[in-house]
């Protein structure tokens, strides 16, 4: 990925002013930050997603406890991280004051005029505690001026996921292994069909995209190699899982606790948000580990995931913006991060909570670390990635018997390329 050199140019926004606010929307105003009379009851509003919701709850109590000078009002409202983004930006000055998203996002949150800059004894506060690699996801970097627009709170990755009565620790190292424990009623299960861990078999064997932005972050180049000779040798290894009965390529996360509750699933690649699930459907033979490798023209070649992270940004027009980047940096601190695994098996990114024993300890946690160690960052992805490689695996699966290889790739990367 190339660095930009050159200045943010800071999109002028015409004031507004958000009239009666709801639940997960905020009264921005025009970016400056309204003055509350003394006394009055301070409402902040914030995105999370559904399964995060008990969690933001209990959060929003402690921070008011913490807070007793004032009076707030914590509404919770539910989005996915994975679209924050996309929603945010159709009405950014009608957003909520603090959000929850995939550092994927920030580049086009930064766009759009969205987030908050972080500064002063908050951002030092920030750095300190966090690793430096959620930080940089957090950040951009412009002719060497670096800037920070969000909290971080915790490592967003995939990994493998087993059933330790079906499998030695050898077979779980390779897809080969995996697969030959496997069968037509005991599957391997796989997202193939999502963008976000397919492309795990192309960055494994070298492959990826290039990106050029202009000075406003919007995308003037965009180019892939996966069309290559080895492109298409990574395209026919994938036909190959699709036809193979033991392999289920659409496992969605639904899917794939399901599949793991009812023992028709015994190993498959997912996050760490269904940890808790799976764990209970598995009890004494859950299993985590890194991911497996794959045979690619004869040569085992390791799946290169992601390396994303889930940060906490403030709304550019929230009206409340003092208590929004307070609330933010409360929401990822040192606690809650502890707070946050407990609950749902979050890795933190504060370091010394990543520390903690029980952390330290954790199969999931550990399968994670070995993960993140060989990983491509989520950072810069192009806008255009995610539409075409998702189409071009769910033709594959729906016609994998007569799937034109040569032409489905060629309309792949041209609905990928930009500016070429």
């Amino acid at each position: 990925m190339k660095k930009v050199i050159g200045k943010i140019l800071c999109t002028a926004m015409a004031a507004a002013m958000c009239i009666g606010a709801t639940a997960g929307m905020a009264a921005c105003g025009g970016g400056g930050e309204e003055q509350k009379p003394a006394g009055s009851t301070v409402l902040l509003n914030v995105w999370l997603p559904q399964e995060d919701q008990a969690f933001g709850e209990e959060v929003a109590e402690a921070f008011k406890a913490a807070h007793p000078e004032k009076k707030y009002n914590i509404v919770f409202g539910q989005q996915s991280e994975s679209d924050a983004g996309t929603k945010l930006l159709q009405d950014v000055t009608n957003a909520p004051d603090c959000f929850a998203f995939a550092s994927d996002q920030i580049l086009k949150l930064i766009n759009g005029g969205a987030l908050n800059r972080i500064g002063g004894e908050r951002l030092d506060r920030m750095k300190a505690a966090n690793t430096e690699a959620s930080v940089d996801a957090a950040s951009v970097d412009v002719g060497g001026d670096i800037s920070t627009y969000a909290f971080p709170y915790t490592d967003n990755t995939y990994y493998l996921y087993y059933n330790k009565s079906k499998f030695t620790e050898d077979d779980i190292k390779t897809l080969d292994g995996i697969l030959a424990k496997c069968t037509e009623t005991e599957q391997f299960a796989y997202p193939l069909n999502d963008g976000w861990y397919s492309s795990a078999f192309y960055f494994g064997a070298g492959l990826g995209y290039e990106v050029r932005w202009d000075e406003n972050w919007g995308e003037t180049y965009i180019n892939t190699d996966i069309d290559s000779a080895t492109g298409k040798e990574v395209a026919k290894v994938m036909l190959s899982l699709v036809k193979n009965p033991a392999f289920k390529p659409d496992s969605n996360d639904s899917k794939i606790c399901a599949g793991f509750e009812d023992g028709s699933i015994i190993a498959g690649v997912s996050g760490v948000w269904n940890r808790n699930a799976i764990m209970e459907s598995l009890g004494e033979d859950f299993g985590a580990a890194a991911l497996p490798t794959y045979t690619l023209s004869g040569k085992q070649t390791p799946l290169v995931a992601f390396a994303g992270y889930k940060l906490m940004g403030v709304c550019n027009y929230s009206s409340v913006k003092t208590d929004a980047l307070e609330f933010a940096e409360f929401f990822t601190n040192y606690d809650n991060q502890l707070k946050h695994f407990d609950a749902r098996g979050f890795t933190p990114t504060n370091i010394e909570a990543a520390k903690a024993d029980r952390v330290m300890a954790d199969p999931c946690a550990l399968a994670m670390k070995a993960v993140l160690a060989n990983s491509k960052t989520q950072k810069g992805v192009p806008t255009t990635w995610w539409t075409p490689v998702q189409a071009f695996v769910n033709d594959m699966i729906t016609n994998k018997d007569g799937f034109n290889m040569d032409s489905e790739i060629s309309s792949m990367v041209g609905n990928i390329r930009k500016g070429v």
